[in-house]
């Protein structure tokens, strides 16, 4: 009963940590990065698809990406589909091939991109919490119903606990590479 508790506990907590990571991708840095244009949707025979699912997305130097559609008519949409996300890149055609360079980060961007990464990362560390709240709840739940003794209470507990400061380690790692990532010139 206890060790369902904690196993269900970590599974929701790993999950919390893969969706910080994915809104990390969303925060762009200088660096160009396929990951930046895996929010991008793109109008494919009237249905909305992840534009890697239309175009190979390779990255042509430091700031630059290269999107190559496996269709020369999807050019115009993948290009329409970038403009229209937030990310604030900006396309140029050549042909069939769309590079999209990544424009430099000012300090007043820099400093925005960190407070969001920031705020994630509490939204993050709060989700990790909430998982904490409702496994100790099922535990003082069994406890009342008398299916587990105050010991093994304390002990679940205490595994939970544990649980919660290494993902909360785990995010807070995450968050300083992001930085850094950001701060970089």
């Amino acid at each position: 009963m206890i060790r369902e508790i904690v196993s269900d506990a970590e599974v929701r907590m790993k999950k919390s940590i893969e969706s910080l990571t994915e809104q990390f991708k969303k925060i762009r840095t200088g660096r160009a990065t396929p990951a930046i244009l895996d929010a991008v949707q793109v109008s494919y025979y009237g249905s909305l698809v992840p534009i890697q699912q239309v175009a190979n997305i390779t990255v042509e130097d430091a700031r630059t990406l290269m999107i190559n559609p496996w269709e020369k008519k999807m050019v115009p949409e993948i290009e329409k589909a970038i403009m229209k996300s937030d990310l604030g890149l900006n396309p140029a055609t050549s042909g069939d091939v769309i590079r999209v360079p990544m424009p430099a980060l000012t300090e007043e961007t820099r400093k925005g991109y960190i407070r969001q990464a920031r705020l994630e990362a509490e939204n993050a560390r709060v989700a990790i919490r909430n998982i904490r709240r409702d496994a100790n709840g099922d535990f003082k739940d069994l406890l009342k119903e008398k299916e587990i003794t105050e010991d093994e209470n304390r002990r679940g507990e205490d595994q939970i606990q544990k649980l919660t400061d290494k993902f909360v380690g785990e995010v807070d790692a995450l968050l300083a590479q992001k930085e850094t990532d950001l701060m970089e010139i």
